[in-house]
């Protein structure tokens, strides 16, 4: 909308004011109203101002404007992505002053491109005097600042030249990051990642590639990782995460795989897995029960953000304080409070068919047995019904094996986990020498064609069984709790 403005001199002026579509142009000129009513506007004694053209406003005398401006007519406008190539510019020094950082000379030879049938490249480490690349389907390393000359007798050789990215030699083994380099950590010589979608966790290091994903948990890698893109075809959303970072402190690598969640069901944002693997027993130790977005090392101590800003602890989060102070929580994560859970299998005797009657412990009062659960009898043995089309295979389950002081209770029969005057009795582990033991109780029901059943007998029938321990919530919550040995006292039997 135009607006007309009265200046008192005659000579050349600029109106300068910037502001977005749809605003209302205001002037902040020497009018002792705010309105200018041949153009219907008010105006804002702040928002536009007038600059002279010329300095001093001498007649003729030199004219202020945006001075030269060089073009560059491109014969091919449109741009070109190269995904599987490498560009490098001018030398950057801050003790001559050289900057030329912003400098892509084109006659000169300052590209560098790997293999496109590999995919994308996601990632580039710079290492000593290599570079690795990480593509979706490969990875490679390429020498800085020198080039590998091979002599006739296939020997290699090292020298210098003005190359700044060398050869690009490929690690051996068809493995790449597919999409996910935030899975990358490093710690000295050993880079961690993971190849999603060839279902593996990889370690580079001195001696190559390794799939450390095959150290006791292919089939987990291969189920998780599957199940991220299985719910972009089901709901068209975008693919999950998975975010890798170094524990320094523990000297772990961690991942968490966290698969899109859907906003019509929240109940999928706890739908992820985080776990570490330590170098030292070639493992997977633990899961833990937080969701980070982004994970750290600095100075010994480890550090995540979670995904979740409406938590308690929002911002940068210190993992291990309770070694680094005794009042701090364990199992608590982003300020809530977890319980530590271990699973594991009874299988003494491997051929033998047993019944499990107690199970016992060594290690601090609080932990419960959540469930203890025999073999699966399948389909098509004596004890199932063949000729029952809802037969299903069955296994022996136990009750719930309360710990020490949730299974306390007094002579009338009430919960008393803090009474120590006896009598006190315990319905779950009771404690002798500063063990902790308990019969099992079974509650599954008769199998078809079982002469006894568990109501009848004692214990769990099966050639080995599942058993999943907690801590419980109200013994000492957020204190250490060891556990340093489980067994049972079992009998041979036979179905």
């Amino acid at each position: 909308m135009p607006a007309i403005i009265e200046v008192k001199y005659f000579n050349a002026f600029i109106l300068r004011k910037t502001y977005n579509a749809g605003d209302v142009p205001t002037w902040g000129g020497s009018r002792g109203d705010n309105t200018y009513p041949q153009a219907g506007l008010q105006f804002d004694t702040k928002s536009w101002f007038v600059e002279e053209a010329r300095i001093k406003g001498g007649f003729n005398n030199t004219s202020v404007s945006f001075g030269t401006k060089a073009y560059l007519v491109e014969e091919e406008p449109q741009a070109s992505k190269r995904i599987n190539a490498l560009i490098y510019s001018g030398i950057f020094n801050s003790r001559t002053g050289v900057n030329n950082t912003n400098q892509f000379p084109a006659d000169k030879d300052i590209s560098k491109a790997v293999d496109p049938a590999n995919g994308s490249i996601q990632k580039l480490h710079a290492e000593d005097t290599n570079l690795i690349i990480f593509q979706e389907n490969k990875i490679s390393r390429a020498l800085i600042d020198k080039d590998a000359i091979y002599s006739a007798e296939g020997g290699g050789s090292v020298t210098s030249s003005n190359l700044v990215i060398g050869q690009i030699v490929p690690y051996a083994g068809n493995f790449g990051i597919s999409k996910n380099p935030e899975s990358f950590a490093v710690y000295g010589f050993r880079k961690y990642f993971v190849d999603k979608n060839r279902n593996a966790v990889l370690r580079l290091s001195q001696d190559g590639l390794t799939e450390i994903s095959n150290y006791g948990m292919k089939d987990f890698f291969r189920d998780q990782l599957t199940s991220l893109d299985l719910i972009v075809k089901e709901r068209g959303r975008k693919s999950g995460k998975i975010i890798g970072g170094w524990d320094t402190y523990t000297k772990q690598y961690v991942v968490s795989m966290q698969p899109s969640v859907d906003n019509e069901k929240l109940a999928e944002y706890d739908n992820y897995k985080t776990l570490s693997f330590d170098e030292d027993v070639r493992g997977w130790t633990s899961f833990y029960n937080y969701k980070p977005s982004f994970m750290f090392s600095l100075k010994g101590k480890f550090y995540t953000t979670p995904v979740d800003s409406s938590s308690i602890n929002s911002g940068v989060y210190l993992h291990n304080a309770p070694d680094i102070d005794p009042d701090s929580p364990r199992a608590n994560f982003y300020g809530r409070q977890y319980n530590s859970s271990i699973k594991f299998i009874f299988n003494p005797k491997v051929s033998l068919s047993k019944n499990f009657k107690t199970i016992n412990y060594e290690g601090s009062n609080g932990w419960q047995v959540d469930s203890f659960i025999s073999d699966t009898t399948g389909l098509g043995s004596p004890n199932i019904n063949q000729l029952d089309p809802k037969a299903s295979a069955s296994q022996d389950t136990t009750a719930v094996v309360l710990s020490y002081n949730e299974g306390a209770y007094d002579s009338y029969g009430n919960q008393a986990p803090n009474q120590l005057i006896p009598p006190v009795f315990h319905a779950g582990f009771n404690r002798k020498e500063n063990k902790y033991m308990a019969n099992l109780i079974s509650t599954s029901g008769p199998a078809y064609g079982e002469v006894l059943f568990n109501g009848s007998m004692t214990g769990i029938k099966g050639q080995f069984a599942e058993v999943t321990m907690s801590t419980d919530s109200t013994t000492d919550p957020g204190k250490m709790k060891e556990l340093f040995a489980v067994s049972s006292e079992y009998v041979d039997s036979a179905y």
